[in-house]
């Protein structure tokens, strides 16, 4: 790579998670897991603004923790860097002798970078092979998925994880083409879904393809399912006091994180209880109204910053 790293990622919404964050992050020995290092761009202006703070940087891409290594050699004595999922970050943070965290800050979906390496094969933009590993050292491609998913779970992976309106047609398609040759590249891929889902004037937005691409990376990553399961085990990790900002880019990832902190942040009183019980107070409060977006200045310089959904919530109270 020709770039410098600083120059491979814009992190999104960086002052307003420094903002939101940085109040649990004051005292000394504070820790900041980020669980989507990346290529460390967020890592690196907390590490900056808190020069006592101690970072956990969790990433599944082992290239992605190297570039981020070393980005923030500066700041080696305080952070570490660890090859797992978010959904693992209970298990991390023990690992590493601490009981609990003061903040937790997970930017959700593909990253710059994976977008931008055309062997990577998330991108339907150029032809690459149809890879979309987030981790390399995982078997399962979105080859693999769509040379021997029967077409029932094509349609579901398509409908479910993409909203894809013409799920059927495209897997019908898919299961015919692959038995004149398997299908290999994006490219190939691509065109087929352009020739199946018609262009509406003025409802037709952006590439034909993108649905159907999310699909198959959320289903190659299995995302959602660990989604599910990361922010209960986020929060808690998290210490009374401690934060958590979460940024999600598509509805469906959105809905799960929504669910979970609004669920932690809901009373668990039956209806009909005269009292509120200490142990069925909430556990979290609420930082963000709804949901926040990027600014449009943001959006200007950064256009990946478009579609981004934040959602932040504060630790009240250990869980019973």
């Amino acid at each position: 790579m020709t770039k410098p790293i600083s120059e491979l990622h814009q992190p999104v919404m960086l002052q307003r998670a420094i903002e939101v964050l940085g109040a649990s992050l004051s005292a000394e020995n504070a820790v900041l897991v980020d669980g989507t290092l990346g290529l460390g761009g967020h890592a690196e202006a907390f590490l900056k603004a808190f020069p006592k703070l101690i970072l956990i940087g969790i990433d599944r891409d082992q290239n992605a923790l190297r570039l981020a290594g070393e980005r923030l050699q500066a700041f080696a004595d305080r952070i570490h860097l660890v090859h797992a999922t978010y959904g693992e970050i209970e298990e991390v943070i023990e690992s590493l002798g601490f009981d609990s965290v003061q903040a937790v800050l997970l930017d959700l979906g593909v990253s710059s970078m994976q977008l931008d390496e055309a062997e990577r094969g998330f991108a339907y933009s150029f032809d690459a092979p149809l890879d979309m590993r987030m981790d390399s050292s995982e078997k399962l491609t979105a080859a693999d998925i769509l040379n021997s998913y029967e077409e029932r779970d094509l349609v579901r992976i398509f409908k479910e994880y993409g909203e894809e309106r013409y799920s059927l047609a495209i897997a019908k398609e898919i299961v015919s083409q692959r038995k004149v040759a398997p299908f290999v590249t994006s490219a190939r891929l691509a065109a087929l879904i352009v020739k199946k889902v018609p262009f509406i004037p003025g409802k037709s937005t952006g590439h034909p393809a993108k649905r159907v691409f999310q699909a198959l990376r959320i289903e190659v990553n299995g995302e959602l399912d660990i989604l599910r399961e990361t922010i209960p085990a986020a929060v808690a990790s998290l210490s009374v006091g401690g934060r958590i900002l979460v940024m999600s880019y598509h509805s469906l990832e959105d809905r799960i994180v929504k669910q979970a902190l609004m669920a932690a942040a809901t009373s668990s009183a039956p209806l009909d209880l005269p009292v509120e019980l200490p142990e069925h107070a909430p556990i979290l409060r609420m930082l963000t109204r709804g949901v926040e977006a990027a600014s449009e200045a943001e959006v200007l310089a950064n256009p990946r910053a478009a579609s981004v959904k934040v959602r932040a919530a504060e630790k009240i109270r250990m869980a019973a």
